[in-house]
């Protein structure tokens, strides 16, 4: 038996043991106490230099200790790497500022936790930059806010580059942008903030064929130095060349740009080229080949970015591949860096005029009250399955847990940003988990029901369970993808939590689960399984209810979203609207909740408070993001409320949207994608009624979660967004369920009428849809309770929605099923394909 299990054992084994040794530390080590903890080597001499870092913080000369090592390897022209020979670095790389740069980044990786928090537990750096004023005065009105608009999408675009997730990117103003990082730190990343603004101007420019300094420059040329790293047995060089001012060709033509190594472990930049600049490439390069044949000299193309020479290498014919390289002595970062701002070139000239630290967006209170929200609802899902299945229960939260720990160890892995939206998330995780669990068990007891020995009981519950739990699981994973290809920002990061939970699910019910159970009802040690119920057998006509039910709620979903409609923009929160911001000084901090609280009595609605730090002075200062005209009502209210706290208004300023007008398309794009990729999958695994049948579910659960949450007077934000697509999931997993038992409701009777077999399907697992409705009520319940805030939107979202896709798979999908096939079997038996089968489905058993 342990043998045949053997496979399953150390794959689940080797899943948990990584994930926990990926997760590891699990904080933040101070970088300054991890350096000292990791040199190896030469202690007495880094000590002393320690000692000068120490001096040099505390003198405010530098900022940090990463900082201040940077700066004396500079000035000493000391290589750090001989205090860490662990760390192995190219050998061939002899700039020593480059080398101590690899070093420090390392090292600063090192002493990083492994699963990074977002803005709203841990806080993060911010950035405010502004658009130089010549060039936006000189723009209209439009102009000016097109050109902001685009820098925020480019901007965008090089963050999501260098792997920061769910950062704050908004306009502030008619001239400013603010950037809000997780995670990260100017103190030990100054060069961050640099390689956010910069412009990345890519020049192809011919060298002067015959004439170099020191001789005098001819017109038309710039004095260029090229310096090039050594190559193994060969010393660097210096090179001073004289180079054309204006360019042959600049990088519009760029596709595309990403970095690579040569075979001597040097990092380059790989160029394509669109077509149109492939062309052009071509032409340039015969023009500077020819011009060397010309003159009888070495013809050469200078590659020059933002004014600096990185590469001049000859050209002796026409390039006409479609590509070129920029090769030069970058580290990796650096050629990161520069592919990043090739990708996305920025033509809006910005200056940082700020840069403060982010403290949590949430108070302290409120972080404690998420987790113990998400410890709460996850006790209570194990109760529930312990109190209904008693060993199986066990199983159950054994899976259960194997499926955390992977869910963890894989977003460390990828460097995902937890959130509390996340952490929400993966309760809901939790609670939509056992529920593959629950379609297991309740087969068992169909299986032990029939006569059946409790090992063929298992084996035989598994085997018909499986292809449902696929099949839900699958269209989930679809709808994941959408959200991860179509969203951005909170959006996307719900979707790879999700993605990762659904697959982290399959591998622990599906192997670590059902390994167990096997183990335990063939090894003997389970003779018995004790399965009790929430209802017993229910003698209803489904169809018959399901008319008047269905038209009561579709009725509701018209009151509800014509509500919507009606309150027009007002639906919208900050995160959509954009709104007021204000700036204080103060003398007493005021906690963060009592803020919101005050905000809400006043009738200021929303408010985001967050205290910031000039990394300068060390200044901190208030920083209140309330609706439009909603800033003056909120900070009055807070003086009266707390006159001692010494609160001065310093500034005010409008800030635009963090989900701008393309976010909002594509997040109804992920929408109408979703329900397109329903219709399909189902009609391709069932049949085409089945799939207008859960689309129509699926739509009917979207557009009521939006109606009472909005008639409740919840505003939409962007995790909202995420949790309503979540629901779309969940909801097709309660649809598939349906199907899947009526399709076999089908096969079983062959004879019997569709309104009885839809209901005969209807019975056999309604009892199993209220109880796995019931596990995912109570996780979210818990968060609903116990959570604060957006944890509470989000959890109000969750709530609604197991309601409505419980009812919906029950007297919605199936009413049209039954509708669309016009109440007769013969009907459906015309237009049913064979659904295709997992070759793999049978069990380990399957031939004995």
């Amino acid at each position: 038996m342990l043998r045949r299990h053997l496979w399953k054992l150390i794959l689940s084994a080797t899943l948990v043991l990584w994930a926990v040794f990926t997760l590891m530390p699990l904080k933040d080590q101070p970088f300054g106490d991890y350096v000292k903890a990791s040199a190896a080597a030469k202690p007495a001499e880094f000590a002393k230099l320690m000692g000068e870092v120490s001096t040099r913080v505390q003198s405010r000369r530098a900022p940090s200790v990463y900082v201040a090592l940077k700066q004396l390897g500079q000035e000493q022209n000391l290589d750090l790497s001989q205090f860490f020979p662990q760390i192995k670095l190219e050998s061939s790389m002899t700039n020593i500022e480059k080398r101590n740069n690899l070093l420090l980044d390392e090292l600063l990786r090192l002493s990083k936790g492994k699963l990074q928090l977002g803005l709203d537990l841990k806080g993060g750096v911010a950035f405010t930059l502004e658009a130089d004023p010549k060039v936006m005065n000189a723009e209209s009105e439009q102009s000016r806010g097109q050109k902001l608009s685009k820098a925020v999408e480019i901007i965008g675009g090089r963050i999501n580059s260098l792997g920061v997730t769910e950062p704050i990117i908004r306009p502030i103003g008619d001239n400013r942008i603010e950037i809000q990082l997780p995670g990260v730190s100017t103190k030990d990343n100054p060069e961050m903030a640099t390689t956010l603004v910069r412009p990345a101007r890519l020049d192809f420019r011919m060298v002067h064929a015959t004439i170099a300094p020191p001789a005098e420059a001819p017109p038309g040329y710039d004095r260029l130095t090229l310096v090039q790293e050594s190559r193994p047995g060969m010393p660097g060089y210096t090179e001073e060349l004289y180079v054309k001012t204006r360019p042959e060709m600049t990088g519009e033509g760029i596709a595309d740009s990403y970095p690579t190594m040569d075979e001597f472990g040097r990092f380059r930049i790989i160029l394509k080229f669109t077509s149109a600049g492939s062309k052009q490439f071509a032409d340039v390069t015969r023009a500077i080949a020819e011009e060397g044949q010309r003159t009888g000299r070495r013809a050469r193309l200078a590659i020059v970015l933002d004014g600096k020479l990185y590469s001049a290498p000859g050209v002796e014919k026409e390039i006409s591949g479609g590509s070129a390289e920029i090769s030069g002595s970058f580290t990796r970062l650096e050629a990161q860096d520069l592919s990043t701002v090739l990708n996305n070139p920025l033509d809006l000239p910005l200056q940082i005029k700020e840069q403060y630290e982010v403290g949590p967006s949430l108070a302290t209170d409120a972080i404690s009250s998420g987790v113990r929200a998400t410890i709460i609802g996850t006790a209570a899902v194990a109760a529930f399955m312990i109190t209904f299945y008693a060993t199986g229960g066990l199983v159950a939260v054994a899976s259960l847990v194997v499926n955390i720990t992977i869910i963890l160890g894989v977003m460390a892995s990828i460097g995902a940003t937890m959130t509390l939206p996340g952490l929400a998330g993966i309760v809901l995780t939790i609670g939509m988990a056992v529920d593959a669990n629950i379609l297991i068990f309740e087969r068992m007891r169909e299986e032990i029901a029939l006569g059946k020995n409790l090992v063929s009981a298992n084996q035989g519950g598994f085997t018909k369970a499986l292809t449902t739990i696929l099949d839900a699981h699958l269209v989930q994973l679809i709808i994941c993808g959408i959200m991860i290809w179509k969203g951005q920002g909170p959006i996307k990061g719900f979707g790879f939590t999700l993605l990762i939970g659904v697959i982290s699910t399959l591998i622990s019910v599906l192997i670590t689960g059902h390994m167990l159970m096997e183990m335990l009802t063939e090894s003997g040690w389970l003779k018995k399984m004790t399965m009790r119920r929430m209802l017993g057998d229910l003698n209803v006509d489904f169809v018959k209810l399901g008319k008047p039910c269905a038209y009561a709620s579709v009725a509701l979903v018209i009151i509800s979203f014509g509500y919507v409609l009606f309150q027009g923009d007002k639906i919208y929160g900050i995160d959509f609207a954009g709104g007021d911001q204000v700036t204080a000084t103060f003398t007493t901090k005021i906690d963060s909740a009592k803020i919101r609280e005050i905000a809400q009595s006043s009738g200021a609605g929303e408010v985001n408070p967050t205290y910031v730090s000039d990394l300068g002075s060390g200044k901190e200062q208030l920083k209140l993001e309330t609706a439009y005209g909603k800033s003056g009502t909120l900070f009055t209210a807070l003086q009266q409320a707390y006159p001692g706290a010494g609160l001065v208004k310093v500034g005010t300023s409008q800030i635009g949207a963090t989900i701008g007008k393309e976010i909002k398309w594509n997040a109804v794009l992920a929408v109408g994608l979703s329900m397109l990729a329903i219709l399909v999958y189902i009609a391709f695994r069932f049949e085409f009624g089945f799939g207008v049948g859960a689309m129509a579910a699926t739509l009917h659960d979207i557009l009521m979660n939006i109606g009472i949450f909005v008639m409740f007077g919840h505003q939409f934000s962007a995790p909202m967004v995420a949790a309503i697509l979540c629901v779309a999931g969940y909801s097709i997993n309660e649809t598939v369920v349906v199907f899947d038992r009526i399709r076999e409701e089908l096969k079983l009777d062959p004879a019997g009428k569709l309104r009885d077999v839809i209901n005969n399907a209807i019975r056999k697992v309604f009892a199993r849809t209220i109880m796995t409705a019931t596990t995912t009520f109570l996780a979210a319940l818990a968060l609903f309770i116990f959570g604060g805030g957006q944890l509470h939107d989000i959890a109000f979202t969750f709530l609604v929605g197991i309601v409505t896709s419980t009812f919906s798979a029950i007297f919605i999908a199936a009413q049209i099923f039954y509708l669309w096939h016009k109440g007769d079997r013969k009907h459906v038996e015309a237009h049913q394909d064979i659904a295709p089968k997992y070759e793999w489905a049978g069990s380990s058993r399957a031939s004995e």
